[in-house]
């Protein structure tokens, strides 16, 4: 009798740990997927509560399984998983709404958007408000504003990830940007005067640089200072890894500009 209550109470004991490492109905975005098995996938959340995680999806590939309608990219789901952290198995999941409708022209975007938090997000590092900013961004690319939203999200994921751009000060001297000079930006360093009597190419004006320290990136000047300077600031977080999708915006806008 004794050793049986021990052995119900084991059992007990073992239940409530599994109920404890269950994370029922987390919010997530599904950023990535790979198959593991001939009938199963490995997937790449970024979940509200607990940053990005990496789950395991049993059966996932099977032609019936409830799963597969629902895994997909640039939708709101809800996942429950269990297991201790990263490397879970995912043993529910569903729609949380209909999400924004990427059109053709949004998808590449939106894929940038996953690959650089992907690359940039720590697993299991909680960033609330990268979480819901993903979420305006996909909303902003469904309407067509497609380089107001990926500035706007470069931007913030920079200055959430600790490596926010100063753009309205010299970083040399500390004096405010004159809005009638010109400026050049080195990654790591910040913003820095033009000393030279003919601005380069990779130069840009401080009028541009205030107007995007504002959020203004209506200008063209302003967006492809915004563009030049993001770009470089996330090359330099990245410390040699590219990214696969930005090479393929950046060849369809030459091919664009060559036609």
């Amino acid at each position: 009798m004794l050793e049986r209550r021990r052995s119900h109470a084991a059992a007990a004991r073992a239940r409530a740990a599994m109920t404890l490492r269950r994370k029922l109905l987390e919010p997530a975005w599904l950023l990535h997927h790979r198959p593991w098995s001939d009938t199963s996938r490995i997937l790449e959340f970024m979940t509200r509560n607990r940053g990005r995680v990496t789950l395991f999806a049993h059966g996932a590939r099977r032609p019936k399984s409830p799963l597969r309608p629902v895994l997909r990219p640039f939708a709101p789901l809800l996942v429950t998983w269990s297991g201790r952290g990263d490397g879970g198995t995912l043993t529910a999941a569903e729609a949380a709404g209909p999400g924004p409708a990427l059109g053709p022209a949004a998808l590449l975007p939106g894929y940038y958007l996953n690959e650089l938090l992907l690359k940039l997000l720590a697993r299991e590092d909680r960033h609330e408000a990268v979480y819901d900013a993903y979420g305006v961004a996909l909303a902003e690319l469904a309407t067509g504003a497609e380089a107001a939203a990926l500035r706007r999200f470069e931007r913030m994921l920079l200055d959430e990830l600790g490596y926010g751009v100063d753009l309205t000060r010299d970083a040399a001297s500390g004096r405010p940007l004159d809005a009638a000079g010109y400026y050049h930006f080195r990654a790591g360093r910040g913003v820095l005067a033009v000393r030279d009597a003919q601005p380069g190419p990779d130069c840009h004006a401080g009028r541009d640089l205030l107007a995007v320290a504002r959020g203004d990136y209506g200008p063209p000047a302003a967006q492809r200072a915004a563009r030049g300077i993001y770009g470089a600031a996330i090359a330099h977080c990245l410390e040699g890894r590219g990214l696969a999708s930005r090479e393929v915006m950046l060849a369809m806008r030459r091919r664009g500009r060559e036609a």
